[in-house]
């Protein structure tokens, strides 16, 4: 495995739908802004930064616990995603496309905290 973030894709990815993110809240007016905004930001940031910080870690075991934190990130942002439609912020294509993007980041999320725990396996039988 790289030592390099920048080669990790599930950490490309989130950072992908982070700034997607982002641009949407800007079109939104002060209130939604400093409402449901900051909340939608902070948690879609929270995934790949938890991704990153773990990374970063010297032991897998803590590279996991920042993945699961991640993960917590993702159902947060779904919720504050649903939020944002019910309250008419976002139509429904940007709802079901944000959805559909973030499926892919909790898929290879969870594929990639198996790879770890398979790495710890591995380091723990030599």
């Amino acid at each position: 495995m790289s030592n390099r973030i920048e080669d990790l894709e599930i950490y490309n990815l989130s950072e992908v739908f982070a700034d997607k993110i982002w641009f949407l809240v800007m079109q939104w007016d002060f209130f939604a802004k400093d409402t449901i905004g900051k909340q939608l930001v902070r948690s879609s940031d929270s995934i790949g930064a938890n991704i990153a910080e773990g990374f970063g870690r010297y032991h897998y075991k803590e590279n996991k616990n920042f993945c699961y934190f991640s993960r917590g990130s993702i159902i947060e942002t779904k919720g504050w995603l649903k939020k944002a439609k019910t309250r008419g912020l976002i139509d429904d294509d940007t709802f079901l496309l944000s959805l559909q993007l973030l499926e892919t980041i909790h898929i290879k999320l969870n594929t990639y905290i198996k790879f770890i725990g398979n790495v710890t396996k591995t380091s723990n039988n030599v």
